[in-house]
């Protein structure tokens, strides 16, 4: 499968992000809130399939030393054919000497343990939705 990476935003359709971290039963929120967000990040991937974006993920970061990846999605259909994959190693790459931190869906902790990342003993989160993050076991 030919898959073609984009780094900017340019015709991002940003109902189908919303849609698709929907269906992947990830946290969404409006297009444009979307929009907003991975402008403000300091990387963002999008993974094209004959035109139509199959996936994508975003790293907030201050460059230097520290980063934390999000929104890390693969349209259902092409998941599980590297596609998830490919689009963090081409963010890891944009990210040299920085420690990275995640939070991971309940369930694909081990998606990401394949790229060197270790569960944390004390990490803490201030969730603006606390009760959700609970049913979703991502905190106890």
């Amino acid at each position: 499968m030919e898959i073609e990476f984009r780094y900017d935003m340019t015709g991002v359709d940003w109902k189908d992000v919303t849609q698709t971290l929907q269906s992947v039963g990830m946290s969404y929120h409006e297009p444009d809130e979307h929009c907003r967000a991975f402008a403000a990040s300091h990387t963002t991937v999008f993974a094209y399939r004959e035109g139509r974006m199959i996936g994508f993920g975003r790293a907030i970061a201050d460059g230097v030393y520290q980063a934390v990846l999000y929104d890390i999605a693969v349209v259902p259909e092409f998941q599980r054919q590297g596609v998830g994959t490919l689009i963090v190693q081409k963010i890891l790459e944009r990210l040299p000497g920085c420690n990275v931190i995640l939070y991971a869906a309940a369930g694909r902790e081990g998606f990401y343990e394949k790229f060197g990342f270790r569960r944390l003993k004390t990490g803490m989160a201030l969730f603006t939705n606390a009760q959700v993050m609970t049913q979703k076991g991502i905190t106890g």
